[in-house]
């Protein structure tokens, strides 16, 4: 059985904005917390869920249309902008269908797992299993990525020491090999999809060339200088793609 739905808040549920951001594999929701604050001194209530398979939450079933439905109770509030991560972007999508019908809707996918062979699932598996197994130092963390903040560490660690290998996995072994970019053809005429790529010459997941050609509200680019982890190297790309409220524009 799952264990109960867990999230991290930010910010007042009053405020005029709100934001759903989505973690992705071996994170947690403490993972967000960076951009987070950049988006409530922005005026927005933040709210980020933890995925089955994370943050001690476990489950039997760890299938892409399983993690989104195990969101599906936060679906009862609106957003203005979801942001997924790796995996959470590949759950962002597959919430779609559960999106209001009227209400403009910004997703962001960040360097998002939506194309992965069968060679790089099983080289991702053993790359994320033993870092669940044998949880660096947020020093080691640190010294291997300068442009992480001393606290994204710490919380990279947080979230490793929060996964199960055997769940992880469980995740890949129930999405990959997998190929999850047509769902970028069926954008609903509310949402807005803007998918950041990390750079190819600093260890990026997605590749712009499976974007698909000619979709209406769907934009694409490649965030140079910077690897799969843009939330904490460089939360501002992500802040300048989120539209301004309507009186402000």
């Amino acid at each position: 059985m799952h264990t109960s739905i867990s999230a991290s808040q930010w910010g007042f549920p009053t405020a005029s904005r709100r934001a759903l951001l989505i973690h992705g594999l071996s994170e947690s929701s403490y993972s967000w917390e960076g951009l987070a604050q950049l988006l409530v001194a922005d005026g927005f209530f933040v709210v980020a869920p933890n995925l089955l398979g994370h943050a001690w939450r476990r489950g039997t079933d760890y299938r892409l249309s399983t993690l989104a439905e195990d969101l599906r109770p936060y679906m009862d509030m609106s957003y203005d902008v979801i942001i997924g991560h790796s995996l959470g972007g590949s759950v962002a999508l597959a919430l779609m269908p559960f999106l209001p019908k009227t209400k403009e809707t910004t997703i962001i996918l960040l360097d998002p797992a939506l194309e992965i062979t069968a060679e790089q699932a099983e080289m991702i598996s053993d790359m994320f299993s033993k870092a669940v197994a044998h949880v660096r130092t947020a020093d080691e963390f640190m010294a291997e990525n300068n442009a992480w903040s001393r606290r994204d560490c710490v919380l990279r660690v947080l979230g490793l020491a929060m996964c199960d290998s055997t769940d992880v996995k469980a995740t890949l072994q129930s999405n990959a090999p997998c190929s999850y970019s047509g769902l970028l053809k069926n954008i609903p005429p509310n949402v807005t999809i803007t998918v950041l790529a990390a750079d190819p010459e600093h260890g990026s997941f997605y590749r712009l060339e499976h974007i698909p050609r000619d979709v209406e509200r769907l934009n694409a680019g490649v965030v140079t200088g910077v690897g799969h982890w843009i939330q904490y190297e460089r939360p501002e790309a992500i802040m300048d793609v989120i539209p301004l409220p309507r009186a402000n524009l």
